[in-house]
């Protein structure tokens, strides 16, 4: 009572105080500022001035109870952490001081936690402390409440900062004779052993002592071990063989426990400041997890590398981008990891032969780390050579560097990822190898691909002309009933990954060949990664040579003058690439063995509109233009088209008149001087190319390719039922796409015009739902669900997995 009376009254003189003093010092401070001033500071300083006060009365009482004091009774052992602390409170040789300081902040190693090791808190049983206790050091052993446990922890009566830690071991506490409590129901987030229960402390020492190896055991009863492990390590300076002996004991530790998180994040960033600290930074860059901020190891052996004037070689480059918070790697460098890598070493050594050289920065590295067991900070600012370890985390040009390689590697990558997405077991398997860069060859051989090579290199040496089945089952094994548009992709890029060409390759092919029809393998000059990649000027040419085949197969035979011309008109085509004008050969080679059937030509020509008819009409019209002269044979070459595909031959000088740049006359023959006739303009020069009439020729070639897409192709499957009124959204979509998902997945491959109506139908834009459909697909299944080539194609793999999960929840 006398206490309470003498707070109250220091805490009214110390209002009154407080107020003379703001009142004189802030009389314009705002008046929240003033309130807390008045009533916080004296509540601080009654504060302090208890605990000076009590001070020397804990030291001047003596340590046997007072003459009339009850008889003690039987000592029960503290259930909760507030028993605990009166329970301390009572007995001062046992004071716990917990992890927050008054401030609120961690307390941080003391002078005398920094001592040398000759006079740190010495092993229990030495001659230095004989009956305090302290470190139990490696290899000794000490028994607690019946058990015998090994060294390298702190136990015995506490004493010093140490021995009020939360790992010390005090013998004198009460344990349970066997540990129930493997699952940690009474272990707090910070456990200490003083403030256990018995029957956790029992639990505790029956772990310790059973070598601790047991991840039977809640993951708290290792962080006890290992807070004693840190606080050694930091405070106690040890010696260089025993802290090579605590960081083997904390990497075993973290590998105990592989699942937790806790553990991998405090046990691995000791690991960090210990290999830092014992300046073992290695030649090789430190396996680290990215997080929020770069991890300590690796800006350590970065900058102490880069202080050394040490280019960085792809290794670093690509361990810095990796652990960089600001690094983004596409799925590509996950899902391909090895691949990634290699591929970026090669594409870092062509850029950097000689490896990259980056400036030292001025900023020096210095970190503090936060012991786990939250009792005390830890500053750490290295030095190599008495000079301070630059800290490179400022630094960006090296980042945007290795993110413009990474990306290039991503790119390469493309279509190998893409296929082990669709097969996700397809790693190792010929057409997987085929589709990885030809940088990689060297790094990833295969036996099957160089079969694969001999094989089609026997058939180019025929007359190239082999099954489609034949090749599909040489590259996938098997063949199933269905062609599909992506085998042949595939099969295409895979080619030409080893230097050889498919044709008709179904990325811009008028139509693709039928399961039972023949394909032409050629030889490319050399490998070939994107073969898509192709101008205007083979694509205008793919339609001149296809409607010349058209015409010459009108009577159903092409006789070797004919064959003789159209490959005549191929060698005049300008602009063509070696690999391009190749690619034409073949595709005029797969025209002339694959004849169209004119009379499914004819009928199919009946199908198309009015709208369509006039475009192939144009497009006929364009490349008789295309020289910039209509000759007379030209004329009747038109006319042949127009009767093969069914068209009205009447409307060919109508339409040859209308394509025609200038508003003139159309020359059909050279003009016979007549003395009483009008004379003929002469024919106009061209001085240049016209930009206009370009354009205009490409259009009409691109809608010209739409519509004898439609005419050529096989004929069209049939869309399976597709799934039209959604009850609910898909988990991650909204109504709206749920219901655009299962019209899509009707049919395989989607025209762009038809593509958009039925976007548009479900009111949506077709670009927003394409890139929500795909990331919706990315985060469900892993792989893209819409992949656009010349329109657009739902992948196959997902389209019964869709089907089954929208038919489960009744959609």
């Amino acid at each position: 009572m006398l206490r309470v009376l003498r707070a109250i009254v220091l805490y009214l003189v110390f209002m009154f105080l407080t107020v003379l003093v703001v009142a004189w010092a802030m009389p314009d401070a705002p008046v929240l500022l003033q309130l807390a001033l008045f009533f916080g500071v004296p509540a601080w300083l009654v504060r302090r001035s208890t605990r000076r006060r009590a001070a020397p009365e804990t030291a001047a009482s003596p340590a046997a109870p007072a003459a009339d004091a009850a008889p003690p009774g039987p000592q029960r052992d503290p259930e909760t952490l507030e028993e605990f602390e009166e329970a301390r409170a009572r007995e001062p040789a046992l004071r716990w001081i917990g992890g927050a300081r008054a401030d609120g902040k961690a307390p941080r190693p003391s002078a005398a936690d920094a001592r040398p090791a000759s006079q740190a808190a010495a092993p229990w049983g030495s001659a230095g402390q004989p009956a305090k206790g302290g470190w139990v050091p490696p290899g000794g052993q000490v028994v607690v409440a019946g058990r015998t446990i090994g060294g390298m922890i702190y136990a015995g009566a506490p004493s010093g900062q140490a021995g009020r830690s939360r790992a010390w071991i005090d013998p004198a506490l009460p344990a349970g004779a066997s540990g129930r409590d493997k699952a940690g129901e009474d272990l707090p987030y910070w456990p200490a052993y003083a403030a256990l229960p018995p029957r956790s402390r029992a639990t505790y020492l029956d772990w310790l002592a059973g070598g601790r190896a047991s991840a039977d055991y809640d993951v708290g009863y290792m962080f006890l071990y290992f807070y004693g492990l840190e606080r050694r390590f930091l405070c106690d300076d040890p010696a260089e063989d025993e802290r090579h002996v605590i960081r083997a004991e904390v990497a075993r530790l973290m590998a105990l426990y592989p699942d937790s998180g806790s553990a991998r994040r405090y046990l691995g960033e000791f690991l960090q400041l210990a290999c830092c600290m014992m300046d073992d930074a290695g030649t090789t860059p430190p396996e680290v997890e990215g997080g929020w901020e770069l991890p300590l190891a690796l800006r350590f052996a970065l900058g102490r590398r880069i202080a050394a004037g040490e280019p960085l070689d792809a290794r670093w480059l690509l361990a810095w981008l990796k652990a960089h918070p600001e690094g983004s790697l596409r799925t590509p460098a996950r899902r391909c990891a090895a691949e990634f890598d290699a591929l970026f070493r090669i594409l870092f050594d062509r850029r950097f032969p000689q490896g990259l050289q980056v400036r030292a920065p001025r900023k020096a590295l210095s970190v503090t780390y936060r012991a786990a067991s939250g009792e005390f900070d830890f500053e750490f600012a290295p030095k190599i050579a008495g000079r301070a370890v630059p800290d490179i985390t400022g630094l960006h040009k090296p980042i945007e560097i290795a993110q413009e390689i990474a990306e290039e590697a991503c790119e390469a990558l493309d279509k190998f990822s893409r296929y082990l997405g669709r097969n996700p077991e397809g790693r190792g398997s010929l057409e997987a190898q085929a589709l990885l860069p030809i940088e990689l060859a060297s790094a990833f051989p295969s036996d099957q691909l160089d079969a694969l090579r001999d094989w089609v290199r026997g058939i180019v040496a025929g007359d190239g002309l082999v099954p489609v089945s034949a090749l599909l089952t040489r590259l996938e094994g098997q063949v199933g009933p269905k062609l599909a548009r992506r085998q042949l992709t595939d099969a295409a890029d895979a080619l030409a990954r080893i230097g050889f060409g498919l044709a008709p390759d179904p990325r811009f092919a008028l139509r693709a060949p039928r399961l039972d029809e023949p394909v032409v393998l050629f030889e490319l000059p050399r490998p070939v990664a994107r073969l898509e990649d192709v101008g205007e000027e083979f694509r205008s040419g793919l339609l001149q040579i296809a409607l010349g085949c058209v015409v010459a197969q009108a009577d159903g035979q092409v006789s070797p003058d004919e064959e003789r011309a159209l490959r005549a008109q191929l060698d005049e085509i300008a602009g063509l690439t070696e690999v391009e004008r190749i690619m034409l050969k073949a595709n005029l080679d797969w025209f002339l063995a694959v004849p169209p059937d004119m009379v499914q030509l004819r009928g199919r020509m009946k199908e198309v509109g009015t709208g369509q008819e006039e475009n192939l009409r144009r497009a006929v019209v364009s490349v008789t233009h295309a020289d910039g002269a209509v000759a007379a044979a030209e004329v009747a070459g038109v006319e042949r088209i127009y009767r093969a595909l069914g068209l009205d031959p009447a409307h060919v000088y109508s339409d040859l008149h209308a394509g025609g740049t200038p508003d003139e006359p159309v020359r059909v023959r050279d003009a016979d001087p007549a003395p009483d006739a009008e004379a003929i303009p002469s024919a106009r020069r061209s001085s240049g190319l016209d930009p206009e009439r370009i354009a205009a020729i490409r259009a009409d070639t691109a809608r010209a390719s739409a519509v004898l897409g439609q005419i050529f192709a096989a004929e069209p499957e049939a869309p399976e039922p597709s799934a039209t009124d959604a009850p609910q959204a898909l988990p991650g979509l909204d109504l709206r796409l749920t219901a655009l998902l299962g019209d899509l997945i009707g049919s395989e491959r989607w025209s762009e015009a038809a593509f958009s109506d039925l976007v548009q139908r479900h009111g949506l834009m077709p670009a927003g739902a394409l890139e929500a459909l795909n990331e919706w697909a990315w985060n469900c299944y892993d792989e893209a669900l819409i992949e656009e080539y010349d329109g657009y194609e739902v992948s196959t793999t997902l389209i019964g997995r869709i089907k089954a999960e929208l038919t489960g929840k009744g959609m």
